[in-house]
């Protein structure tokens, strides 16, 4: 079991005792979400696919959030934020502007790209160094003025 989700099945536990049900739920569908992924492709799941299970589940809840706002449904946005709260518990420290401006540079600089039709082979580097840590299209705006 990778160390990430030993520590998500911790807090769950430590959830429960505190009876914390909001909390429980959410930290549920997380072990939930990952254990599909074990079942059905039959292997056991690392800390950067854990990360990326978590980065997807916390956008999803994001996009929900911002669908419900513009629906007038506030009650419904504040269940969304509350869980993209403890996901985002399990994520690790969001980088900077600056720090992803780094990473960007460094993979344009291994890479030799010099143009947005070597886009794809930077996005291979920087993603696995920022998955969870950075939006994904911020990544895509950043990697675009550098190329650009």
């Amino acid at each position: 079991m990778s160390d990430l989700k030993k520590h998500i099945s911790d807090t769950l536990k430590d959830a429960m005792r505190a009876k914390e049900k909001q909390r429980v739920t959410v930290i549920r569908t997380i072990l939930s979400e990952c254990k599909k992924i074990e079942v059905d492709e039959r292997i056991e799941l690392d800390d950067a696919r854990v990360l990326a299970i978590l980065d997807k589940m916390n956008k999803q809840r994001k996009d929900s959030n911002q669908q419900f706002i513009d629906g007038g449904r506030e009650d419904l946005a504040a269940i969304e934020q509350e869980e993209m709260a403890i996901i985002s518990e399990f994520l690790p420290t969001p980088l900077t502007d600056e720090e992803v401006g780094e990473i960007v540079k460094a993979a344009i600089t291994e890479t030799g790209a010099t143009s947005m039709q070597q886009m794809s082979a930077v996005m291979a580097i920087v993603k696995p160094q920022v998955q969870g840590r950075a939006d994904m299209a911020q990544i895509s705006k950043q990697v675009k003025a550098q190329l650009g």
